[in-house]
C-alpha cells in the first residue's frame, strides 16, 4: 500500500485528500461491506459519499449493465434516441411532482447544478442568485460560486452575483436559543432585507440543499423553504432544490428532501445514489423552464446507455423494495442509539434524518469545533471495522449515510462501533 500511496502523491494533485493516516485501497464489496487490498473487511457507513445507495454487488444492477455491454453499445450520445434515457426520464418526471416535468441527464451533481443555474439565469435574464450559507453545490467555476463554505472555495472570482441567506446557522449568536418559528421569521425578514438592499430588482433563483451534505448534514427547520418560497414567488424568483444527497427516499419521511418543507420547486438536481456507483446526474424541471434555452445543446456522455441501464435498475430496485420505508424505520433506531453521545464533553450535537446522520466533535474544554477529534474518530472507527465520513464548515463533523439496503443488525453493529469509538476519543481528549 505504501508503494501505491507514493505513486498517488507523485501524479495526483496535493489537494486531492485521502482519508486515514494510512490510506486504504478498497478492492471488493458485497452488500453493505467492503474489503481493502490487505484483506480487511469493513461495514460501510459512507457508501462512496452517499453514492452506493444499494450497496455493493447488487445482482439486478450488475446484470442490467452486463446486458447493455453485451449489446456492444456503451455510447452513442444524445444525438440519437436512447431508450433507457427516455424510460428513466419518464420515471423521474412522474416521481418529481413537478408539473409538466422534463429531464436532462448529466454525469455528476456538479454538472446538474450548473445546468440548473443556466436554466434559471437564462429564464430570468439575470446573473443574480441566492444561495445558503454553509452550502456545497460542486467543484466547478459556477457551482463554487454558489457554495457557501470557505473550505471549498478556491477563488473569489465568479460568473454569478451571489447573495447568501441564513437557514442552518442556528448556533450563530444572533439566532441562538430561538424556536423554529422565531428562527424562520428572522430568516424570512433577512431574505426580504437582502432583496430590498443588496440585490438589484431581478434575481434568477434560490438554490438550496434540503440537508447540507458537505456542510455536515445541517438542515433548516421544516417549513423554512416554504416561507422563503412565498417571498420568492412575490418576485418571480425561481427555486432550485439540490437533491444530490437527499433524494430517492434517503431521509425516510419523504422521497425528496424538499418535501418536508411542503414545497414543489421549479427544478431539482440529482446525482450520486441514482446510479449506485455509475456516473449519472441530472435536472428535472418544469417543461417551460427546461425548454427555455435558445442555443444548441447536447451531452456527449450524460445519460449514456450503460449509466442509464444502471440507473433504471437502481431506481426500480429502490421502489420495488420500498427502501424509503427502510430509511424511515432504521433512521430513528440509529439516532436514538447515538443521542446519548450528546452528553459527552467532546460532542457538540447529534442530528440526522432517515439514513443521513451526523455527530459534531468539539473541544471538551472550550466547545470550539475540533477537527482533530473528528479525524481521531475516523481512525478509531476504521480500527473497529467501520468506514464513516467527515465534513462540516470546520471539518469537525462525522457524517454517515450507509446504503439504504442496510438491515437492523447492521445498523446496530455500526451504531455500537460509533458509540465505542466516540466515547474512547472523548475519554482520551479529557485525559
Amino acid at each position: 500500500m505504501s508503494e501505491l500511496l507514493a505513486r498517488h502523491r507523485a501524479v495526483m494533485p496535493s489537494w486531492l485528500s485521502l482519508y486515514y493516516d494510512t490510506p486504504i485501497e478498497i478492492a471488493s464489496g458485497k452488500g453493505v461491506r467492503v474489503t481493502d487490498a490487505d484483506g480487511t473487511t469493513y461495514l460501510d457507513f459512507f457508501a462512496g459519499i452517499v453514492t452506493n445507495m444499494l450497496g455493493y454487488d447488487v445482482a439486478e444492477v450488475r446484470e442490467a449493465v452486463e446486458r447493455q455491454i453485451a449489446r456492444g453499445v456503451v455510447h452513442t450520445s444524445t444525438l440519437y434516441l436512447l431508450r433507457g434515457q427516455v424510460e428513466l426520464a419518464e420515471k423521474i418526471a412522474r416521481l418529481s411532482g413537478i408539473p409538466d416535468a422534463k429531464v436532462f441527464f448529466t454525469n455528476s451533481g456538479t454538472e446538474a447544478n450548473e445546468t440548473a443555474l443556466l436554466l434559471a439565469t437564462c429564464a430570468r435574464g439575470t446573473d443574480q442568485v441566492l444561495a445558503m450559507r454553509n452550502s456545497y453545490h460542486g467543484r466547478s467555476f459556477g457551482t463554487v460560486a454558489v457554495t457557501g463554505n470557505r473550505g471549498w472555495k478556491n477563488s473569489a472570482l465568479s460568473p454569478l452575483n451571489v447573495h447568501y441567506l441564513h437557514g442552518t446557522d442556528r448556533d450563530a449568536p444572533a439566532f441562538r436559543g430561538m424556536s423554529d418559528a422565531d428562527f424562520i421569521d428572522a430568516c424570512v425578514a433577512d431574505l426580504r432585507d437582502v432583496l430590498a438592499t443588496a440585490a438589484a430588482p431581478d434575481v434568477a433563483c434560490l438554490i438550496a440543499e434540503p440537508v447540507q451534505g458537505v456542510g455536515g448534514f445541517t438542515m433548516a427547520p421544516d417549513g423554512l423553504f416554504a416561507a422563503y418560497k412565498e417571498v420568492l414567488d412575490e418576485e418571480g424568483i425561481l427555486f432550485v432544490a439540490d437533491e444530490v444527497q437527499t433524494g430517492w427516499g434517503r431521509i425516510g419521511s419523504a422521497f425528496w428532501g424538499i418535501a418536508d418543507h411542503g414545497v414543489t420547486p421549479d427544478a431539482m438536481t440529482f446525482a450520486k445514489g441514482l446510479g449506485n456507483g455509475f456516473a449519472v446526474g441530472g435536472v428535472v424541471a418544469r417543461g417551460d423552464l427546461m425548454d427555455g434555452l435558445t442555443a444548441n445543446g447536447v451531452s456527449t456522455f450524460g445519460g449514456n446507455p450503460v449509466a442509464m441501464a444502471a440507473a433504471n435498475a437502481t431506481l426500480d430496485y429502490l421502489l420495488d423494495h420500498d427502501l424509503q420505508s427502510n430509511a424511515a424505520r432504521l433512521g430513528p433506531l440509529l439516532l436514538d442509539g447515538l443521542s446519548p453521545l450528546a452528553d459527552l464533553a467532546a460532542v457538540g450535537a447529534v442530528r440526522g434524518k432517515g439514513l443521513l446522520f451526523a455527530v459534531e466533535m468539539v473541544d471538551p474544554a472550550t466547545g470550539a469545533p475540533a477537527p482533530a477529534l473528528a479525524a481521531a474518530v475516523l481512525e478509531e472507527t476504521r480500527r473497529r471495522g467501520l468506514l464513516i465520513g467527515k465534513g462540516g464548515l470546520r471539518g469537525n463533523v462525522l457524517r454517515m449515510a450507509p446504503p439504504m439496503t442496510i438491515d437492523e443488525a447492521e445498523v446496530c453493529e455500526g451504531r455500537d462501533i460509533l458509540v465505542d469509538a466516540i466515547t474512547e476519543v472523548d475519554r482520551a481528549a479529557q485525559a
